[in-house]
């Protein structure tokens, strides 16, 4: 025996007192005997189809935004405040992604004057994005120290960016807020 075998020997003297089952033998324990529970093709069929109207009746209430459908990250009334900020306004985020489409088709134009302004357009997307994005996150910190003091306004900005980033008809969970609606 090793040096390295005594060791571990000795600093934990008690054992488990039984072997290791076999592989197959713990497996076996797990699986479903098929004649305790026979499964048909119908029985398969109707199975599938209740997943199914699970999914979409949890997909349907995580787009209507109730709280228990929500993932973490979207659950609360704060995060709720946010995104009815963001839904209530318009912003040229939410139109980067087309814009970034009809500037790959400019920069298809043989013309290297129309290639440079597409080229200028989509930098001044992004930066209008960017700078948009700052003091947005700024006004929502500001606004939800206000509305919920005793709440943190960690990662809120970020969160209330990313959301006036996504082409509002491809928001998840949709807004709430119409254009124009007050807070």
């Amino acid at each position: 025996m090793t040096k390295s075998a005594d060791k571990s020997s000795e600093q934990n003297p008690e054992k488990k007192g039984k072997a290791t089952p076999k592989r197959k033998d713990a497996v076996a324990k797990t699986k479903i005997n098929s004649i305790t529970a026979p499964v048909s093709k119908a029985d398969r069929a109707k199975n599938r189809e209740s997943l199914k109207l699970a999914r979409a009746e949890s997909r349907a209430a995580y787009m209507r935004g109730d709280q228990s459908a929500l993932p973490a990250r979207d659950r609360g009334p704060v995060k709720k405040f946010v995104r009815d900020y963001i839904d209530s306004r318009r912003s040229l985020g939410e139109y980067f992604l087309p814009l970034m489409v009809v500037v790959l088709l400019l920069t298809l134009v043989p013309s290297v004057e129309i290639r440079f302004l597409a080229i200028v357009l989509m930098y001044s997307a992004m930066g209008y994005s960017i700078i948009y994005g700052v003091f947005t996150g700024r006004r929502i910190k500001k606004l939800v120290g206000e509305k919920f003091p005793e709440e943190s306004t960690k990662g809120l900005a970020l969160y209330g960016w990313l959301r006036s980033t996504q082409m509002r008809r491809l928001r998840a969970p949709a807004p709430a807020k119409k254009l124009g609606d007050s807070i």
